[in-house]
């Protein structure tokens, strides 16, 4: 039961995508096509250009947005997630109320941390980034466990985000004089318009994060409602471990987004496709071949250790998940490359994606169980997504780089 309830508080906090609306990634690509036209010194950027104030208006609508935002959600996001839980049988049951008020606070309070590391990263700090999400991960798993070793288990996602967050504090301290000198700068008079040159880009990125939401992040609570926490239990350590190796295969992608925005603004297209075709493929086959045995020790656990076995999905519906994950790979890694444009050209697909998914999820989760949430999500997400995804990152790719 405590597995389930885990697992759907981390449902629950990912809802923050609905507050921070794509702006994330939209604040790395808008800073790499500005930072691809300045020179890097110790502290910064050599000011007085047009990029220069234009990326210091960025940063300044970067914290005004998230500080605006981190207290929306804090409003809004914790009392959601008492009526939910309460509306589900656990109005009688100790021990869930603390664990997800520490939750729900720490991820509004950090809320602000991540957009400013895609900032820089947008600047072409890439690998810092990518070694601090590194430490990051190290330190929430310590913290996690720590919370685990002393039977608060409950306390463990909260544990997750402290450890980011002191990652996070820590890196982006080290970075105080060049942000405050970005925020000190005049940037009045070439500021980056926000209803002109961000939110067709937001909006747009907005919605498919929405529809992402609807897609991944429905599956726990719906079965926690029809199945119970045992199956939003099983159903989760899944999802965390399909999560975990698609962040391992898209490290690939992401490490380059920033460089790609950079290649976009330069128009050098060829090496554009070089580096990308390369990265897919490298990536793919990475993920493709952990799946399939992530897939085979699952099932030789649940025949020889069945105390572990039982914590995961059953053969069937693990096996869809996974598949699923090695298709989504595919769609994700171009949708990055898409992006690097500043135009986000799976909207549709993103929102027809979410409303198949959403309507099998909520009828087969009551029906069919996992297996039936799974098929679902398979052919509702997966396959549909590969097909037409491919069709539309063909035709945009084709028609946005031609001379």
């Amino acid at each position: 039961m405590e597995q389930g309830i885990y697992y759907t508080f981390s449902s629950l906090i990912a809802l923050q995508i609905v507050f921070e609306l794509g702006f994330s990634f939209v604040i790395l690509q808008l800073a790499s096509h500005e930072a691809a036209h300045l020179t890097r010194t110790s502290d910064g950027f050599e000011p007085a250009s047009t990029a220069h104030a234009r990326l210091a208006s960025i940063l300044k609508k970067t914290i005004g947005y998230y500080s605006v935002m981190a207290v929306a959600m804090a409003l809004i996001l914790m009392p959601a997630g008492i009526f939910f839980f309460r509306m589900n049988g656990l109005s009688g049951t100790k021990g869930w109320l603390t664990p997800w008020c520490f939750v729900a606070l720490l991820a509004c309070a950090c809320l602000p941390a991540a957009p400013l590391v895609s900032f820089f990263e947008g600047c072409g700090e890439v690998s810092q980034a990518a070694q601090l999400r590194l430490m990051q991960a190290v330190a929430g798993s310590l913290l996690a466990w720590s919370a685990f070793i002393v039977h608060a288990g409950l306390f463990a996602p909260g544990m997750v985000i402290a450890g980011q967050a002191i990652c996070a504090a820590l890196w982006l301290q080290r970075r105080r004089t060049m942000i405050f000198s970005l925020l000190r700068s005049d940037s009045k008079r070439d500021s980056v318009n926000w209803r002109t040159e961000i939110w067709p880009f937001q909006w747009r990125l907005a919605v498919s994060w929405i529809s992402g939401y609807l897609i991944f992040q429905l599956f726990n609570p719906v079965l926690f409602a029809f199945q119970g926490p045992v199956v939003a239990g099983q159903m989760g350590m899944s999802l965390a471990v399909a999560t975990a190796l698609a962040n391992i295969g898209l490290a690939w992608i992401n490490t380059k987004a920033s460089p790609f925005g950079t290649l976009v603004a330069r128009r050098q297209y060829a090496e554009l496709d070089r580096v990308f075709n390369g990265a897919l493929r490298q990536s793919l086959a990475l993920l493709g071949f952990a799946s399939l045995l992530a897939w085979i020790c699952a099932g030789i656990s649940a025949h020889y250790l069945p105390a572990i076995g039982r914590r995961f999905l059953p053969p069937a519906p693990l096996g869809l998940l996974l598949a699923t994950t090695v298709l989504n790979h595919i769609v994700f890694s171009q949708a990055i490359y898409l992006r690097a444009h500043k135009k986000e050209s799976f909207l549709y697909l993103s929102v027809l994606s979410a409303a198949v998914v959403a309507a099998s999820t909520y009828w087969l989760g009551r029906t069919s169980g996992a297996t039936g949430v799974m098929w679902g999500y398979f052919f509702g997400h997966g396959v549909l997504c590969v097909v037409v995804g491919t069709i539309i990152f063909r035709r945009d790719r084709r028609n946005w780089h031609a001379p």
